[in-house]
């Protein structure tokens, strides 16, 4: 039996990942998923938020999606997202100044801005966030 499966991770900018994995973690819809090798079949939405892959060699690896669809097969798991990245390349500053930007405008309904966009928008950099701070918990 096959202990691994493989993993990719696309973003609309390309390809962030792509391996095999013993195990995959991410957020859906519904709740915390973990993927292992032979998974029955799935499609669900993601929110924001980690993903982690655990590697075959025992390494883990972080990405943060922007949300998406994350679909599986017994033996392929893959991640479509609008915004992948890995989480070293998380920028905290950004993620604030985002998330500070949208609830200013959340606040002046006045604005130029959707109330949807500025919605989504803090709930992405929030997310963020919470990445990284669960990526300075592992580490």
């Amino acid at each position: 039996m096959k202990k691994t499966i493989r993993c990719d991770i696309v973003s609309a900018h390309g390809e962030v990942f792509s391996g095999e994995a013993s195990m995959v973690f991410a957020t859906g819809v519904a709740g915390e998923l973990g993927i292992s090798p032979r998974h029955a079949p799935l499609i669900t939405q993601l929110k924001p938020g980690p993903v982690r892959v655990l590697q075959s060699d025992g390494e883990e690896v972080f990405f943060f999606a922007s949300g998406g669809i994350l679909e599986v097969q017994p033996h392929e798991i893959t991640v479509l997202t609008d915004t992948a990245m890995r989480g070293e390349d998380l920028d905290e500053a950004s993620a604030r100044a985002a998330k500070e930007e949208a609830e200013r405008q959340l606040a002046d309904r006045a604005g130029e801005m959707d109330v949807a966009e500025a919605q989504a928008r803090l709930l992405e950099a929030a997310a963020q966030l919470q990445a990284l701070t669960r990526l300075r918990k592992t580490k």
